[in-house]
């Protein structure tokens, strides 16, 4: 396996529509480069020529989100040093596919005409196979029309179809030619259009068009705020036979899709600026909670899924298991996760903490049982009081958002044994027996309700008897229990999810976030995933070393539910600063090296951009650099401290039963 790197490429985006091309606007033959639908290239290449002239490229426009222009330069030494000629190539994706206005402005003394030649290579790889680099089948053949475009077949049922008005078209090896003959008028201004229209009625989720609010002013925090909507409006997606479940897709090239923690995650970071996503993530997902126990997709009943795709879903290689491990396949809907049902609960409590009208919570009501349910019955697999995941083989190895095959480490550097009860899912768990408890008593059952307190509270002493761990730095929760139920003493910034859940004592919370802060942990650009001191630690290393833009998002969050605004806004502070690096846009993930080893963060060359909790990240650094009145931030501290106060002060659960069900 080789996946592709796209750090140096542009892409434009209107999920699942996306482009990605070098930055003059080509797309070259590569591993990665194409246009994409619904998880499929269905062109591997698009470029452009002007018959003999010299064309250089001089810029680059990305807003964010389904708009880029590209402009370019002719040289004409027969009008003197300066060019004369000036190319734009103005590219946009809609919920249809992708458009680009080519525009030639001229400051000759007199009209030009050229040629202009077109070359769009037909292709039909699925995006499983290009994130490896694999071959998997033949590239299809482009057919005419009979009115002028030249179709081709895609994945399910998918059609794509390309139209060139004014140009010329046939097809050669392959591929299909447009040729317009330009005339630019003396000091003047002229343009072509072409357009690739393509669609898949077998993928289930569609474009969902929205209304970005625009940001106002030009200081850094305001551009990553622009650049973050933008992407955001261009990631949203929506049931193809539900219009209002509309979420946001995890992110490109490789995620564009519905994910469970994903989308969850992105909806909670991005709350203040889309509530309505929020609520309509909550029921996408609700509407493929499981319902049965199938060990072939990890379903069971109450469960929110994994993924959701097209059609199942081939992991190369390494994708997401240890070196060695043969290629696994994913069902189209898959439930290997052991943390989007507590986030879903979680969510659901946050949405209606925003004013969620009475007759939606009475709807999703028995969504929230039936994850409880789930909670209760199923996500502690040996009894032990602690959630875990253990794949058969037949998934993925790791289930928790650091779903990496060689994620969790002791400080040594060396793998855990699963099975795996991760410490940032206890802390997802407890909120979400709290948060299930307050929405129990709401309803008018306080006998379920107290049951879920009792639940929480036990969960939190379990979890302070077993998880904390130290060494020479002090105290700390460690990344993990394995197999034999040891800590596993790596540190790292899963940590950093547990402020805020209410799993934590003032005095643990202040404890984590100093460790957080620490040098080893914070590098000046965001908190590592893995401390510098961890023998498997590297810079480069897709979960033991680099920096995660939401990682860093969900501990501000937790920073500042827990009271730590002085903390948060030093850690936002450096997020912006690595923001500046990436033009306003924070990848996926970037290296983990220190502001003391590199002026600037240096790229993970793989990283998805734009990725949707990056993206919902920058909700939370505005709030934490612009704060919210006074008022309402004593007012989060307040209530996250009172989802902690069940957790100390109520007696064994032991004699309660459960009337969730």
């Amino acid at each position: 396996m080789e996946q592709p790197f796209l750090h140096a490429l542009s892409v434009v985006l209107a999920a699942p529509q996306q482009c990605w091309s070098q930055p003059d606007g080509h797309v070259a033959p590569s591993p990665i480069q194409g246009v994409y639908c619904c998880d499929v290239r269905i062109a591997s290449e698009v470029v452009l020529g002007a018959g003999d002239q010299v064309v250089e490229a001089i810029g680059t426009v990305e807003s964010g989100g389904g708009f880029a222009r590209y402009d370019a330069v002719a040289r004409t030494p027969e009008y003197g040093a300066d060019p004369a000629i000036v190319w734009s190539r103005e590219r946009t994706l809609t919920a249809d596919g992708i458009r680009e206005r080519v525009v030639v402005r001229s400051s000759a003394p007199e009209a030009r005409t050229f040629p202009l030649l077109l070359i769009v290579r037909p292709d039909a790889t699925p995006m499983s196979a290009v994130r490896a680099s694999v071959t998997v089948n033949d590239p299809p053949m482009p057919r005419p029309t009979g009115d002028g475009s030249y179709t081709w077949t895609f994945g399910h049922a998918g059609r794509a179809t390309l139209s060139a008005p004014g140009a010329r078209l046939l097809d050669r090896a392959g591929a299909v030619y447009a040729l317009w003959q330009v005339s630019v008028p003396a000091r003047g201004t002229t343009s072509v259009e072409w357009r690739l229209d393509a669609a898949d009625p077998g993928f289930p989720f569609v474009h969902s068009p929205s209304v970005v609010v625009e940001a106002t002013g030009s200081e850094p925090l305001d551009l990553l705020v622009q650049t973050a909507r933008h992407d955001l409006a261009a990631l949203r997606m929506t049931d193809r036979d539900n219009p209002d479940h509309t979420f946001y897709a995890a992110g490109a090239p490789w995620f564009l899709t519905l994910f469970g923690r994903d989308s969850l995650l992105a909806a909670r970071l991005a709350l203040p600026w889309a509530p309505e996503v929020a609520l309509s993530t909550l029921k996408v997902l609700a509407a493929r909670q499981g319902t049965a126990t199938d060990p072939a997709t990890a379903e069971q009943p109450g469960k929110i899924p994994h993924e959701v795709r097209g059609e199942s879903l081939r992991l190369y290689g390494t994708a997401s298991r240890a070196p060695g491990a043969e290629d696994i396949v994913l069902p189209p809907v898959y439930y290997g996760t052991i943390d989007a049902t507590c986030l879903w609960i979680s969510l659901l409590g946050d949405v209606v903490e925003a004013g969620l009208p009475q007759d939606d919570l009475d709807a999703l009501m028995p969504n929230l049982r039936a994850a409880l349910g789930w909670l209760r019955d199923h996500a502690d697999a040996d009894g032990d009081g602690f959630l875990e995941y253990h794949d058969t083989g037949d998934g993925l190895v790791n289930q928790g958002w650091k779903d990496s095959g060689d994620s969790i480490r002791w400080a040594d550097g060396s793998l855990a044994e699963s099975p795996i009860a991760l410490c940032e899912v206890q802390g997802y768990a407890h909120e979400a027996a709290v948060v299930g408890a307050r929405l129990l008593d709401r309803a008018g059952d306080s006998v379920g309700a107290r049951f879920w307190r009792h639940w929480a509270a036990d969960l939190a002493t379990r979890f302070r008897e077993k998880f904390w761990t130290f060494d020479d730095a002090g105290l700390y929760p460690a990344i993990a229990l394995d197999a034999s139920k040891r800590p596993v003493t790596g540190v790292a910034s899963n940590m950093g999810h547990l402020l805020g859940t209410g799993i934590l004592t003032e005095a643990e919370s202040r404890t984590v976030v100093s460790r957080l802060m620490n040098p080893t942990m914070r590098s000046g650009f965001g908190i590592r995933t893995l401390s510098s001191d961890n023998g498997g630690y590297w810079p480069l290393g897709y979960h033991v070393g680099s920096i995660w833009t939401h990682d860093n998002g969900v501990i501000l969050h937790g920073m500042l539910r827990d009271g730590f605004a002085a903390e948060a806004k030093t850690l936002a502070s450096e997020l912006l600063r690595a923001a500046i690096a990436y033009d306003y846009r924070l990848p996926e993930l970037y290296a983990g090296y220190g502001a003391d080893e590199t002026q600037s963060p240096l790229p993970f060359p793989a990283a998805c951009h734009p990725q949707a909790w990056a993206a919902a990240t920058a909700a939370v650094i505005e709030r934490v650099l612009r704060p919210w009145p006074l008022w309402r931030l004593a007012e989060d501290i307040r209530y996250a401290r009172e989802q902690a106060a069940p957790a100390r002060s109520v007696e064994s659960p032991a004699t309660y039963d459960d009337p969730t069900d």
